[in-house]
C-alpha cells in the first residue's frame, strides 16, 4: 500500500514579504518539495518569490503551468496533469507545499488543485496554512474598518453578473469586490445605482511595485491591475 507524504496548501499573504505567516515559513523549512503555480503567460511565481528564503535549502521546486482561459476542456486537461504531477511526487513519501498568494481557499488555484487530486486520490493527506488575505491587508493599510457591532461582510467576485452584484452589494452592509480588475465598467454602474460610489475605495498592487490608493472610482483606470480590489461599506 502507498503511503503518501502531505501536501500543504499554503498561503504567503498578499504580497508584502513581511507578511507571510510563521506557520507558513515553519512548514516551509519541512517540506521536500514546493510546487509553484504560474501562468503559462508568465516566468515567474511571485509566491515563490515570497516564499523562497524560507526553505529547506535542498528542496525541489516544481513549476506548474496553469492556462489564462476560459476554455474549460483546455482547464480540466491541465489541472488533471498538474494533479497527476503532485500525486507522483506524494506516493514517492514526499512531503510539499502547494504556493498561493493570499488565502489557499480564498479564490485560490489550490482550492481547483485539491478538488482534482480527491478524485484521483481521496487518501492523499492534507493540511492547510491559511494566509493573510488581500483585503485584510488592503483594510490595514487604509485603516478602514471592514465590519463591527452586527454588521455583515460580504465578498464579492467583480466578475460576477451584473444582477448577481447588485444584489449582493444591496443587501450587505459592508463588502470586498475582489477581481476589480476586468469589469470596472460595471462595477462602477452598479455602485452609482446603489448609491454607494462615495463610499467605495480602490486599492491595487498593495504590497507591489505600483501600488496605489483611489479615494474616487473616477480616477480608476478602465483596466486596471489585476491584483485590484474595492473596499464597500455603508454609512
Amino acid at each position: 500500500m502507498t503511503r503518501f507524504g502531505t501536501l500543504f496548501g499554503i498561503g504567503v499573504g498578499p504580497g508584502d514579504p513581511d507578511l507571510i505567516t510563521l506557520k507558513a515559513v515553519k512548514t516551509l523549512q519541512t517540506v521536500d518539495v514546493v510546487f509553484a503555480a504560474a501562468s503559462t503567460k508568465n516566468e515567474a511565481s511571485l509566491a515563490l518569490s515570497i516564499a523562497a528564503p524560507h526553505l529547506r535549502h535542498d528542496a525541489q521546486v516544481v513549476r506548474l503551468d496553469f492556462p489564462m482561459t476560459r476554455d474549460q476542456a483546455v482547464l480540466d486537461a491541465a489541472w488533471r496533469a498538474n494533479a497527476d504531477t503532485v500525486a507522483a511526487i506524494l506516493a514517492q513519501g514526499k512531503s510539499a507545499a502547494f504556493l498561493t498568494l493570499g488565502d489557499p481557499l480564498t479564490y485560490s488555484t489550490f482550492g481547483y488543485l485539491l478538488r482534482t487530486l480527491n478524485g484521483l486520490l481521496a487518501e492523499i493527506p492534507v493540511a492547510v496554512v491559511p494566509g493573510i488575505t488581500s483585503y485584510q491587508a488592503a483594510a490595514a493599510h487604509t485603516g478602514r474598518v471592514l465590519v463591527e457591532s452586527g454588521e455583515s461582510l460580504a465578498v464579492v467576485s467583480g466578475v460576477a453578473p451584473e444582477a448577481e452584484l447588485e444584489a449582493v452589494l444591496g443587501a450587505a452592509q459592508a463588502a470586498v469586490i475582489l477581481k476589480a480588475y476586468k469589469n470596472m465598467p460595471t462595477i462602477r454602474r452598479v455602485l452609482d445605482r446603489l448609491g454607494l460610489t462615495q463610499s467605495a475605495t480602490f486599492v491595487t498592487r498593495l504590497g507591489h511595485e505600483g501600488e496605489a490608493v483611489f479615494a474616487s472610482l473616477d480616477e480608476v483606470p478602465e483596466k486596471p491591475s489585476y491584483f485590484s480590489l474595492i473596499l464597500v461599506r455603508r454609512g
